[in-house]
């Protein structure tokens, strides 16, 4: 069974720094593409980021410069820097596993966990 726990998020105001991270059981990350995803309320799950085993890194053009994606291989957890951050990246925020050279979500991403909330005022 894949579990992927959640811990991180928070509140901070406009321009401040938050980090996600997802701690997996079930699998590991050298052999699985690992994505962030985010939701708000009433939005489509959208993809933020990716990182492929060979550590090739995705990012949607709203967050390029701004978030980093990364991970640690032998505590088999991902992470999500989130640096500058603006009111319109506040949403609850997912981890999950994404096929290979896959640059969209599908809606599954923002339905398999829990999530981590993200908010950002101005």
């Amino acid at each position: 069974e894949v579990r992927l726990v959640q811990s991180g998020g928070g509140s901070v105001q406009a321009g401040g720094s938050l980090s996600v991270s997802c701690t997996a059981s079930g699998l590991t990350f050298d052999e699985s593409d690992m994505g962030w995803y985010r939701q708000a309320p009433g939005n489509e799950c959208e993809l933020v980021a990716t990182l492929s085993t060979d550590g090739t890194t995705y990012y949607t053009k709203s967050v390029i410069g701004r978030f980093t994606i990364s991970q640690d291989n032998p505590k088999n957890t991902v992470y999500l820097q989130m640096n500058s951050l603006k009111p319109e990246d506040t949403a609850k925020y997912y981890c999950a596993t994404t096929p290979p050279g896959v640059r969209q979500a599908t809606g599954f991403e923002c339905k398999w966990g829990q999530g981590t909330q993200v908010t950002v005022s101005s």
